[in-house]
C-alpha cells in the first residue's frame, strides 16, 4: 500500500447547511479554495466534524459528489460511518466511483466488537468492497469505543486487509501511537487527530494530521511544524500553547457548534449545526468573538 495518501495538515471538513437546515453544497467550492490557499495537504469529509451521524446515506452521497466537483488537486478522504456495514460498503463503492482518494471507518459504536480480532474482521469486510482504494481505520475510542491497542490491530490487519493505508489516531495514548508508527518500519500512515497536541504527535512520528481546527487556524499549525523542522522546540511549544488557548474555547462554548461559529467569524459561513448538537446563541457568539480577540486569534487564523 502506497504511503502518504493523506499527509501534512488535513482539514476535517465541516458539512455546510443552509438556513433551512438542508445541505448547502454551494459552500464547498469556497471551502476547497480556503484549504488550497492555506496550504492544506487534503480534506477528510463526512467525519465527526462533518456531523456524519446526523446525515442520511443519500446526503452523504451528495456530499461526496459535491467534493468530486470542487476538490481539484486536493486529496479527499471519506468517512463511511460505523454502525451499518451495508451502508458503509455502499458509500465506499460510491466514493470509489467518484474518484475519492481514500475511505475510512470507525469501530461500530452500538453493537461493538468485543476483541481486536473482531474489529479487524469488521474492517476487513468493509475494506474488501473497495480493494483498490486506500482504506483507513479511524481510532476515536472516546466516541466510538473500540478501545484496543492499535499496534495489536495492525499486527492482525497486516495480512487480513491488503488495502489498509493507516489509522487516524484520535486518542491520548502516545505510547500506543508510537508503537503503531514503528510497526514494520513505518509501513502505515499514522495520522494524528489531536490538534492541541500536534507537537507531541509529530515528535512521536506522525507525518500527517487530521483535525477540525486546521479549517480555521492552519497558519498557526504550519508555524508549529516549521519550528519543529528547524529544531526550535521552544518556539514550537510556545506556538502550541496558542492552539491550547483557543481549543479551550471550543470546550467552553461547545465543540462542533463553536467551530462553525468560528468559521463564520473568518468569513466562511457553514451554517448551523444539526440536533442533537445545540447551536450557539447570538450572545454566545458575541462572547466567543471577544474571547478570540483576547487571545489574538485573528492574527493567525486561516484567510482567503
Amino acid at each position: 500500500m502506497k504511503q502518504g495518501t493523506l499527509s501534512g495538515l488535513v482539514a476535517a471538513a465541516f458539512t455546510p447547511f443552509g438556513m433551512d437546515g438542508e445541505l448547502n453544497l454551494s459552500q464547498i467550492s469556497k471551502l476547497a479554495q480556503l484549504y488550497r490557499t492555506n496550504r492544506l495537504g487534503g480534506v477528510f469529509i463526512n467525519g465527526t466534524t462533518g456531523e456524519f451521524a446526523s446525515l442520511s446515506l443519500t446526503e452523504q452521497k451528495l456530499l461526496v459528489e459535491a467534493w468530486q466537483s470542487d476538490k481539484g488537486s486536493l486529496p479527499v478522504g471519506v468517512m463511511l460511518g460505523g454502525t451499518c456495514i451495508k451502508d458503509m460498503q455502499e458509500l465506499a463503492l460510491f466514493s470509489a466511483e467518484k474518484e475519492m482518494d481514500a475511505v475510512a471507518m470507525l469501530s461500530p459504536y452500538y453493537f461493538r466488537p468485543k476483541t481486536v480480532a473482531d474489529l479487524v474482521e469488521v474492517v476487513a469486510e468493509v475494506a474488501s468492497t473497495v480493494p483498490h482504494i486506500p482504506f483507513y481505520y479511524y481510532h476515536i475510542p472516546s466516541l466510538a469505543g473500540g478501545n484496543f491497542y492499535m499496534r495489536d490491530f495492525l499486527a492482525l490487519a497486516v495480512d487480513r486487509i491488503p488495502n489498509l493505508a493507516g489509522i487516524k489516531f484520535t486518542h491520548s495514548d502516545i505510547m500506543d501511537f508510537q508503537a503503531a508508527v514503528q510497526f514494520q518500519n513505518g509501513r502505515y500512515d499514522l495520522l494524528w487527530g489531536t490538534d492541541e497536541a500536534l507537537l507531541s504527535g509529530w515528535v512521536a512520528g506522525a507525518r500527517g494530521a487530521i483535525g477540525s481546527t486546521y479549517n480555521y487556524a492552519a497558519p498557526l499549525y504550519h508555524d508549529i511544524l516549521d519550528a519543529i523542522e528547524k529544531g526550535d522546540l521552544e518556539a514550537a511549544r510556545q506556538l502550541q500553547l496558542k492552539s491550547v488557548d483557543f481549543v479551550k474555547l471550543l470546550f467552553k462554548y461547545g465543540g462542533a457548534a463553536t467551530g462553525k461559529a468560528i468559521m463564520a467569524l473568518i468569513g466562511q459561513d457553514c451554517g448551523a449545526v444539526r440536533r442533537p448538537i445545540a447551536p450557539l446563541s447570538t450572545a454566545e457568539i458575541q462572547a466567543l468573538e471577544k474571547d478570540l480577540q483576547a487571545i489574538d486569534f485573528f492574527s493567525y487564523c486561516s484567510q482567503l
